[in-house]
């Protein structure tokens, strides 16, 4: 695929005007209700995972340029460097891990106020183990009558493996991405509702380790690093989003046993996160990012994934994802691979638009601040007010109405591909999808806590 001509850094250079003026002469719409960009030389930064896709689009579809956005992507070495980059301003804007924004905000980590006017994706992660606790694991489940297992497979068939190990007095090692990363909620999650303590926070105490009482030991490794690290037997597991799952099945090495879909689904995953600051000097910029954002992401989702094909073929682009067209293709374009030859339909592994994927809800951003407090990272109790008003700073849903409305206007979209918002409450419906059929209201956050078994609740301070 070429790349478009109209990236060309001349443009960049040329008086406001002229830009505006050669936008549309070769067809771009240029919107004039919202103004013009305040800031239109920007640099975003991503992570090689191919829930980046948003990002890729629109910049090789020229979305951006039609805002009047020259944009650079930038890969960057991991999530903390990536937060850190769009903090001190090296970055403007970032591809995010949900957890980020939120985690700044409250001061877990790193303290800025960083907001999400745009929510990029559902869905795609995986939970994958090495083959010789897969040999163990399948012990312990149910098969079908092709021999193959039956899913959802819980983590009730590995507490057993867990055990055996903590006997023979070995560490059950486990990989995530990020302290606050949905991978390491979904992956403790997931372990919890099977009876595996995956261990405590303990922010007060000078211990963030998040292994206190801990059962499966988990442990911060770069996403294009897992099936390596899994390879040398220094985890036995690991917790991430594609292509990393499936490229342990093509190099022979392990088996994803769980996608997140399968845990919780259509749960939020990835955001577009921008400091406030940002959006405060440059609001008309920061409408017209949501804005080529959102004609990416329905790109990604049209003609039921018809685009699909393509936008592997981008991804695979060392710029960007930079694995094997084949690998990524796996798990985007409506299937996902378990143990190698058991390809099964997933056609929602990946969603960028559908479900209203991309509006940035309050219960969304309560859901992660529910698990911060279930396994403290918030050492303290908090109020059901504290939640809604931590989640109302950092999610922005006027922005992205205010785009929303823009695309509707200039007839690139049309109102029905968004929810009704003068009745958008921001919160979805109770959720009951969840793999331990426990019901998530993001309106009560403290009594879904009381739920759990396993995790921190009321006034329970470690």
């Amino acid at each position: 695929m070429q790349r478009r001509w109209t990236s060309f850094a001349g443009w960049r250079k040329l008086p406001q005007v002229l830009v505006t003026a050669g936008a549309l002469l070769l067809g771009h719409t240029v919107s004039a209700e919202i103004g013009e960009p305040e800031k239109d030389e920007l640099k975003f930064g991503f992570i090689k995972l191919t829930d980046m896709a948003p990002l890729a689009i629109a910049y090789e579809k020229g979305f951006f340029e039609d805002e009047g956005l020259y944009v650079t992507l930038e890969a960057q070495a991991n999530w903390k460097v990536l937060l850190d980059g769009v903090i001190d301003g090296q970055l403007d804007g970032a591809h995010m891990l949900a957890g980020q924004p939120l985690a700044a905000t409250i001061g877990f980590g790193t303290k800025a106020h960083i907001v999400t006017p745009f929510s990029m994706d559902l869905n795609g992660n995986g939970i994958t183990v090495s083959n010789s606790v897969w040999n163990e694991m399948k012990a312990n489940l149910p098969m079908m009558d092709d021999g193959k297992p039956v899913h959802p497979i819980k983590a009730d068939a590995l507490k057993p493996v867990v055990e055996k190990y903590t006997a023979e007095g070995k560490p059950f090692n486990m990989g995530m991405v990020f302290p606050v990363s949905t991978h390491n909620y979904e992956l403790r999650y997931w372990l919890a509702a099977g009876g595996i303590h995956p261990g405590y926070y303990a922010p007060h105490k000078g211990d963030i380790s998040g292994q206190i009482s801990a059962e499966a030991l988990l442990s911060v490794t770069p996403p294009p690093q897992m099936p390596a690290t899994l390879e040398a037997g220094t985890i036995y597991g690991y917790c991430v989003g594609e292509p990393w799952n499936q490229q342990a099945v093509f190099k022979g090495i392990g088996v994803p046993v769980i996608t997140d879909y399968e845990i919780w689904k259509n749960n939020p995953e990835k955001v577009f996160g921008l400091t406030q600051e940002f959006t405060e000097k440059y609001p008309n910029t920061s409408v017209r990012v949501v804005k080529a954002l959102l004609r990416a992401a329905k790109w990604l989702d049209d003609k039921d994934n018809a685009n699909r094909p393509e936008a592997v073929d981008i991804l695979s682009w060392p710029e960007y994802v930079g694995a094997d067209a084949e690998v990524i293709a796996n798990s985007m374009t409506g299937t996902f691979e378990y143990e190698k030859g058991d390809k099964r339909e997933v056609p929602d592994f990946n969603v960028f638009f559908r479900y209203n994927a991309t509006y940035p809800y309050y219960s969304d951003a309560i859901w992660y601040l529910t698990q911060m407090r279930r396994w403290g990272q918030i050492a303290e109790p908090k109020s059901d007010d504290w939640y809604k008003q931590v989640a109302q700073s950092v999610y922005r849903p006027d922005i992205y109405r205010q785009a929303a409305e823009e695309l509707i206007a200039e007839g690139e979209m049309a109102a029905g591909d968004f929810p009704n918002f003068d009745s958008e409450s921001g919160y979805k419906p109770a959720q009951h999808a969840f793999i331990d059929e426990i019901t998530y209201d993001g309106r009560s956050p403290n009594a879904y806590l009381e739920k759990f078994t396993i995790g921190l609740k009321g006034a329970e301070v470690l």
